[in-house]
């Protein structure tokens, strides 16, 4: 069965070949083993796009990577790759709690009510961090990003983040809910809470993931 790769956009997967198809517009690509598409950025469009590709295609495991921001006190650098242990939709509730603080889970599976907190695979996240010889890390989602270094200072303490995203948590949540081993993986091109692109690195960051993904992908 295929790996399902996605990332929120095609420039963050450009340096990947094979045959090119379209998902309900979304742009996609075929390899041997796997099958990459965009997802769209941020979490509702993760979210729609992996369900509705995984209504339709049978899935066991998938695999969300792309470019991130890092914490400042996180310990990663521009260019540095980690993988997701857990990922907190950290916009989602209230401000002290979350959806906790408001009573309410945001996923019940079983007996296992879901908050803000979602586990990644603990299988395949370990599996890829022998493979890569990556650490791993809490990461966060947000429909709006951090706006200065104040601001994520104070969401990668109250979180305990070590990065920052757009799609993560929705994807978490969503494989848990399908019954997918889901992992994640980002490189960083920026330090979060710093919006001048003159000091962001993106095509660093891609680079990282380009001498990445290969390993998992080669026969």
């Amino acid at each position: 069965m295929p790996l399902l790769l996605l990332s929120p956009t095609p420039f963050e997967a450009a340096f990947l070949k094979g045959r090119k198809f379209s998902f309900r517009g979304r742009s996609g690509l075929r390899g041997d083993g796997w099958v990459w598409l965009e997802c769209g950025i941020g979490k509702v469009n993760t979210a729609l796009t992996l369900a509705a590709y995984a209504q339709r295609h049978k899935l066991e495991r998938a695999l969300l990577f792309g470019i991130a921001g890092s914490y400042a006190d996180s310990g990663l650098g521009v260019g540095d790759a980690a993988l997701a242990e857990r990922e907190v939709q950290a916009d989602l509730g209230v401000r002290d709690g979350g959806m906790k603080g408001m009573g309410f889970p945001t996923l019940t599976l079983g007996e296992t009510r879901y908050h803000n907190r979602f586990p990644l695979d603990k299988a395949f996240t370990a599996e890829l961090k022998k493979r890569l010889d990556l650490p791993v890390a809490h990461f966060l989602t947000r429909d709006l990003v951090s706006e200065n270094p104040s601001e994520a200072k104070e969401l990668s303490r109250r979180w305990e983040a070590s990065i920052e995203n757009m799609e993560g948590a929705a994807f978490a949540q969503t494989c848990l809910w399908l019954g997918i081993a889901g992992a994640e993986l980002r490189s960083v091109s920026n330090l979060a809470g710093v919006r001048d692109k003159t000091q962001w690195r993106t095509k660093l960051a891609v680079e990282a993931l380009e001498a990445l993904l290969p390993k998992l992908l080669s026969p």
